[in-house]
């Protein structure tokens, strides 16, 4: 997965440079992950400003802005928390853009309504983030690098859809002369 995770890199590099937007993002199970699979890409510097590794509930709450009611609710493993530590990362480092993921990567942690393996993966602009929910556990390892392959992905069809590239498949070619 790791070549795959450097394409998406480079799409996303491509896209956000040529744009002149940037990118942050707020990780708890991913472990930082996502921020290493961007920044390993010569260039990233010129859209990503930075990653917090949000591991605790206090990270999520003190420094993303997570309401505390929200995780006692819905559970700091949801929809609803991913997007909050997305958008709080957008505004706490000031960027266009943010990924940010929450779940139980495993061996454990896990509880009956959010077992080993779900992870909550958010991605967009502040106040429209995209969302996807990951079930499968394959071990810790696995799990991981899963989420960081999905959630390159899911920013990249954000990116996609707010910035539309032509298909060069559709171009005509020139004509010979």
């Amino acid at each position: 997965m790791q070549f795959e995770t450097q394409v998406l890199s480079k799409e996303i590099l491509f896209i956000l440079e040529c744009s002149g937007k940037t990118l942050s993002t707020a990780e708890s199970c991913t472990s930082g992950k996502v921020a290493e699979s961007i920044t390993l890409i010569p260039g990233s510097s010129a859209y990503f400003t930075g990653a917090i590794v949000a591991y605790s509930e206090e990270v999520k709450k003190n420094l993303l802005k997570v309401p505390e009611e929200l995780i006692e609710e819905k559970s700091v493993v949801s929809e609803e928390v991913a997007i909050k530590m997305a958008d709080g990362v957008c505004e706490l480092l000031g960027t266009d853009y943010a990924i940010a993921t929450t779940g139980f990567a495993g061996p454990g942690g896990g509880t009956n309504d959010n077992p080993v393996g779900t992870i909550w993966i958010a991605a967009g602009k502040k106040g429209e983030m995209r969302t996807v929910k990951l079930t499968e556990n394959d071990g810790r390892d696995v799990n991981v690098a899963r989420a960081t392959f999905r959630a390159l992905q899911l920013l990249l069809d954000v990116l996609k859809e707010d910035f539309p590239m032509p298909d060069l498949r559709e171009v005509p070619a020139p004509e010979a002369k």
